[in-house]
């Protein structure tokens, strides 16, 4: 287990730990390299840095996952042992009957038991690495039982089985068919926002290729949180982020090579419309009876007791079977039940040392969604459209989307779409690839994919999104970049629709006599068209742009000139009546009004950062008008708005010599109550600025708060 060793910080209740000579002895021993290995007599060690990011280095592969688990346990153990029960089936059983729906949702579709299935079928090294890696959350629940909330200890112990269970709900149950995105009419598949950029040596002034990772996801939502850290071992030193209760790193750089997810639409999950028969249902001409098994969990009560609920649940040769609001029955079908490697896959990628080995691991096809992008010291880019996508005879994008005959076999897949035939684009002529949750076939431009040459169903044609075409247009063209430049792209606030419709609505505004209307263009002609925080036009225009284009500013009908995948990243153009986007406008200023106080009222003063005790101005703004630095702010509470969704993770890397890395998360690397690590990055945030990622071990001996020995 761990004993920790504390350097002075902030931290007032670490200076009644200190054991100074033990951290000189320590830091005395440092290696040097991104894989310097463990110091000291024991296993090895967790250097936890001013930031409280973990530098885990350890003597073994094992060692490595349980100095992850044991960090993970230390910033994020509330909510990652919620995660871990969650993921049993057994919410209801530790938090009451608001979590019924969740135990349901799990248990009708076998998620636990496929666990322990799929922790069976992991190689056993691999098996042995995640159970090291759920016996440091346990000796770190141990040692330091008072950071545990109470109502998250009955979870304890966890297991190997618990780390599967969770990557199985995450990845299978959220993102590819969460409740909320199964029993809707129509599903709702849209992709979450992130960004992406590979950037070839051909377009950057030292000749180094360059990786911007940059996942966009709700701040406050449990399985999204975001933590970083760097995990050393014999032969291999990763840096990045993940998820909260994974055991590998989803977005993460070596030395030799780095790769990013984006969320994509993939459509790893169908619906199948069934045909009732007397007590069973229609296949292929003629009656078959459902599997039925009673299914039970426990509950909770108020008063302290548990009560035992039970449910029959039906299954149809489909998957489970499930009720629409007008009564009729679907079964659910969810690819990849029969692909168990995920982790491992993404644990495969981070070890790959080239191109060629990193496509040895992608072509395993384990990872059930996400865009991939990628970037290597030897200067390849690539862009993959990943999933396990299930294989069919015909039908587009809309038609696997909807409800789907469930009375004929041939609707069934007989296979998943090979790797060879998933969208991809590698070491392109146009020096760079991006994705912003688009489809893929703009990841690069000039268009180097056409739709027509893959099957209906892989993705829809468009639009694409302003968020997605300010992505491409930055990077479009030839000039070459410098890594500072890359950076500033990739803090640019500007709205991509301004700039494409702002001339047409103040011409078409300048002789309107109404106050209103006068008084916001003055404001709009000065607005340099940023969502930065001392921008006094930004309130307005966002206000304008929610009734041009509706609430989620997806609505592109107002445009004079539609989308076109001809000419994708300049349309939408124009204003179809420009009257009546003049009487918006006019709309706009007194909605302004009501909402912020003024016109003219700056973003900063009412868009906040803030955390705790931390309240900073904000900057950015919704990716569907064009801002690359997506902040989705929520409605005014208390005089202010905060951010729902938006600027998370952020890591850009350049293969240089030494290898250069910026990158930020913007809530803080602990969740735990008390953590200065929670708001200690939100003033990067806020001033618009990245911090360095000290990589090597000398970097990380020069900002050590305090060392976790391995014994």
């Amino acid at each position: 287990m761990f004993r920790s060793i504390f350097v002075p910080s902030l931290h007032k209740k670490w200076k009644s730990a200190l054991y100074l000579g033990a951290v000189c002895s320590s830091l005395a021993m440092g290696g040097q390299g991104l894989a310097a290995p463990a110091t000291g007599t024991g296993q090895g060690e967790i250097l936890w840095d001013t930031f409280g990011v973990p530098h885990v280095y350890a003597r073994t592969q094992a060692g490595a996952f349980y100095g992850f688990g044991w960090a993970q346990a230390h910033s994020h153990a509330d909510i990652l042992l919620r995660l871990y029960g969650t993921a049993r089936g057994r919410a209801a059983e530790y938090w009451g009957p608001k979590e019924e729906e969740s135990d349901r949702w799990l248990l009708a579709n076998g998620v636990y038991n496929r666990a322990k299935i799929w922790y069976t079928q992991q190689t056993p090294d691999f098996r042995k690495d995640m159970d090291a890696f759920a016996r440091g959350i346990n000796d770190y629940a141990a040692s330091h039982p008072n950071e545990i909330a109470s109502d998250v200890k009955p979870v304890l112990p966890v297991s190997g089985v618990d780390v599967i269970a969770h990557a199985l709900r995450l990845m299978n149950y959220v993102y590819i068919a969460a409740e909320e995105k199964m029993l809707p009419d129509p599903p709702a598949r849209a992709a979450g926002g992130s960004n992406a950029w590979a950037i070839a040596p051909s377009r950057t002034t030292d000749g180094h290729a360059v990786l911007l990772a940059n996942p966009h996801l709700p701040w406050a939502t449990a399985f999204y949180t975001y933590y970083e850290a760097q995990i050393s071992g014999p032969g291999f030193s990763i840096y990045g982020a993940t998820q909260v209760g994974l055991p590998i790193l989803r977005f993460a750089f070596t030395q030799d090579v780095a790769f990013t997810n984006t969320v994509n639409t993939i459509l790893g999950a169908t619906r199948y419309t069934l045909t009732p028969d007397g007590d069973g249902y229609r296949l292929d001409g003629r009656k078959h009876a459902f599997t039925t098994k009673t299914l039970s969990y426990k509950v909770k009560m108020p008063d302290g007791t548990v009560a035992t609920k039970s449910f029959a649940q039906h299954y149809a040769v489909q998957g489970p079977v499930f009720k629409r609001a007008d009564g009729s029955s679907f079964a659910l079908y969810v690819a990849g039940l029969d692909r168990p490697g995920m982790l491992r896959q993404y644990w495969d990628m981070a070890l790959a040392h080239n191109f060629d080995q990193f496509q040895t691991a992608l072509k395993k096809l384990q990872i059930p969604m996400f865009n991939i992008v990628y970037a290597d010291r030897d200067g390849h880019i690539m862009y993959l459209d990943n999933g396990i996508l299930p294989k069919h005879e015909g039908g587009d994008f809309n038609d696997w989307n909807d409800y789907v005959r469930g009375d004929t076999s041939d609707n069934i897949p007989k296979g998943i779409v090979a790797y060879d035939d998933l969208p991809k684009i590698i070491d392109p002529s146009t020096g760079f690839v991006q994705n912003a949750n688009d489809p893929p076939w703009v990841a690069t431009y000039p268009r180097v994919l056409y739709p027509q040459a893959y099957p209906a169903y892989v993705a829809v044609t468009g639009p694409m999104t302003f968020r997605a075409q300010m992505s491409a247009t930055m990077l479009a063209g030839n000039d070459k970049m410098s890594f500072d430049d890359i950076v500033s792209k990739k803090l640019n606030t500007h709205a991509l629709m301004a700039q494409r419709v702002l001339p047409d609505l103040l011409a078409a505004a300048a002789h309107d006599n109404r106050r209103d209307v006068r008084d916001a263009v003055r404001v709009l002609s000065a607005w340099d068209g940023a969502d930065d925080a001392d921008s006094k036009g930004a309130l307005l225009f966002e206000t304008w742009a929610r009734l041009f284009m509706g609430p989620k500013f997806s609505d592109l009908r107002n445009f004079a000139t539609p989308w076109s995948l001809e000419d994708p990243i300049h349309t939408p153009s124009g204003l179809k009546s420009p009257a009546q986007a003049v009487d918006l406008l006019a709309q706009a200023a007194v909605e302004t009004r009501r909402l912020y106080g003024a016109i003219d009222r700056p973003l900063g003063e009412v868009s906040r950062f803030h955390l705790g005790n931390v309240n900073l101005p904000g900057n950015g703004g919704f990716g569907n008008t064009g801002i690359f630095r997506t902040i989705t702010w929520g409605p005014m509470k208390d005089g202010e708005r905060t951010p729902f969704h938006g600027e998370t993770w952020v890591s850009l890397v350049s293969f240089s010599t030494p290898m250069r890395a910026k990158g930020l998360l913007s809530y803080g690397n602990s969740s735990q109550p008390g953590s200065i690590h929670h708001t200690d990055q939100l003033s990067y945030l806020s001033n618009k600025t990245l911090r360095d990622l000290w990589l090597t071990r000398d970097e990380v001996e020069k900002h050590v708060e305090y060392i976790d020995p391995l014994r």
